[in-house]
């Protein structure tokens, strides 16, 4: 068989100029600084906190105040802290102010506030009120001294506040530790490492670690070591990461694999792997395509660990990306070994089975109690393109079992009958999805006699799982026993 030489998806993007901004975004920093605080609502009670956290002297005037304030002045504030004046805030109040906030009762008070704020050449900020704002609170994102900040001018804070968790998800708490450290390593960097590509090198390496969901070094020690073992890394090894990229469908991406996607040198990628997966991926990131597909021309399976092994040995950090999980049909076991005989640092990041999405979207339990109590991943054939021996088929017909079968499509009839014959009824249900969680999802439902005829209705273009049991008794599409339907179903 010919090799296909994977093919390169780099995308070239031209620089733009700056678009439009609502506002500026700025970081404002508050260690030790006065900050005026009218009002003694929960609301305010938010604000303090949130100043306090920054390191600011939050000056509180109101004549009295919620017990969100109460909870707040006795749990005290782990970097600033608290002066309650019990009257209402005056003219004298702004004197050495950096920023004056208020949560005002009335139109009235909120115009005289900022009125005075102006006087005083102290930036205000009047909550749920634009109209007296100079500037405005965002979304925080907190992974001090990492912070992130999400405007949307005001206009809409639930989406705002969307973003944030959308955000959230992507960066790891340990990189809060990532960042301490930084600041701890900048000097011995300076002092260790030659300016230019030698000092970007080892950032990139540090940026890429703080990324792997690991706890930085704490010690003054440790963090030598690793400042020392970074620079030694600079010999060229790199590394590679086995990621899953489940059934189909983006948004069934786990949280690691996104973060592997982002960190990536280079992406080697198959057949099945949809586009807005790779979407996803950095940027600056290689994308060969290196897809094996039955009965097409492929690379092959030792080109594929070549390049990932010639790949790591220039430094790169390699994504494998397959289609659903590595580690289960997806030959990882073979490039885990593989690699690891070049002494090449591997790591695996699961991802959704074909299976699973598949009961997801099906809405079926593949070991619902009263029907199946085990379940089984089966290959529907051998590497000799027959159906696989070494499978237990007398324990696949078991009626207490699911069974689903991967790359089967070309077997299904055959399939059924070795079941059959094995002694499964021939009216046991059995269903079939084509393209699983993709938008040309197509699902077929039937009886086990039926399913040669019901696979072939699906057309061989798509990958397809099939899956038999009594757990599928009871899909809408199965209404008596030999009922044959197929329909396209859109992923979402």
């Amino acid at each position: 068989m010919n090799l296909r030489k994977p093919v390169e998806v780099n995308r070239v993007r031209r620089p733009v100029r700056v678009g439009a901004l609502a506002s500026l975004p700025l970081f404002f920093p508050l260690e030790g600084r006065r900050v005026l605080l009218a009002g003694g609502t929960d609301a305010a009670a938010w604000k303090a906190e949130l100043l306090a956290a920054a390191g600011a002297e939050v000056h509180v005037y109101a004549e009295r105040l919620d017990a969100a304030f109460n909870d707040l002045f006795a749990e005290g504030s782990v970097k600033g802290q608290f002066v309650y004046h019990a009257r209402p805030w005056g003219s004298d109040s702004f004197q050495e102010a950096c920023l004056a906030i208020a949560d005002a009762g009335s139109e009235g008070e909120a115009m005289a506030f900022a009125c005075e704020a102006n006087a005083a050449g102290v930036p205000v900020n009047v909550i749920d009120k634009p109209d007296y704002c100079e500037f405005q609170f965002g979304s925080i994102v907190n992974r001090s001294p990492v912070v992130i900040g999400i405007s949307t001018g005001g206009v809409a804070p639930i989406l705002g506040q969307t973003i944030r968790r959308k955000i959230e998800t992507l960066l790891p708490e340990s990189l809060k530790s990532w960042a301490e450290l930084a600041g701890k390593l900048r000097g011995k960097v300076l002092e260790l490492l030659k300016p230019g590509l030698e000092r970007r090198r080892f950032w990139e390496r540090f940026s890429d670690a703080a990324f792997s969901g690991e706890m930085a070094p704490v010690g003054e020690g440790e963090s030598d070591d690793y400042t020392l073992a970074a620079n030694d890394g600079e010999t060229g090894q790199g590394q590679v990461t086995l990621v899953g990229a489940g059934p189909g469908d983006a948004e069934y991406l786990t949280l690691k694999a996104i973060r592997a996607l982002q960190t990536a040198d280079v992406i080697l990628f198959d057949d099945l792997v949809d586009d807005a997966v790779l979407e996803l991926a950095r940027r600056e990131a290689k994308r060969l395509l290196v897809g094996k597909r039955g009965g097409r021309e492929s690379c092959r399976q030792d080109d594929i660990n070549q390049m990932m092994i010639c790949l790591a040995h220039q430094g790169k950090h390699v994504v494998r990306l397959k289609s659903g999980d590595p580690m289960i049909f997806g030959r990882g076991g073979e490039e885990l070994a593989r690699l690891a005989e070049e002494g090449i640092s591997a790591t695996v990041v699961p991802g959704i089975t074909a299976a699973s999405a598949m009961a997801a979207r099906l809405g079926v339990s593949l070991t619902h109690r009263d029907h199946a109590q085990s379940v089984r991943f089966v290959t529907g054939h051998s590497r000799h393109g027959d159906l696989p021996e070494t499978v237990d088929w007398t324990g696949l017909a078991d009626p207490a079992t699911t069974t689903v079968f991967y790359m089967g499509a070309r077997m299904a009839g055959r399939i059924s009958a070795r079941l059959i014959n094995e002694g499964m009824p021939w009216n046991t249900p059995a269903v079939a999805v084509a393209g699983v969680a993709t938008t040309e999802e197509a699902r077929w439902s039937g009886a086990l006699s039926d399913l040669g005829a019901g696979v072939a209705g699906l057309g061989l273009e798509r990958p397809i799982v099939i899956a038999i049991g009594k757990v599928y008794g009871n899909l809408e599409d199965v209404r008596s026993a030999g009922q044959v339907t197929c329909r396209m179903v859109k992923a979402g």
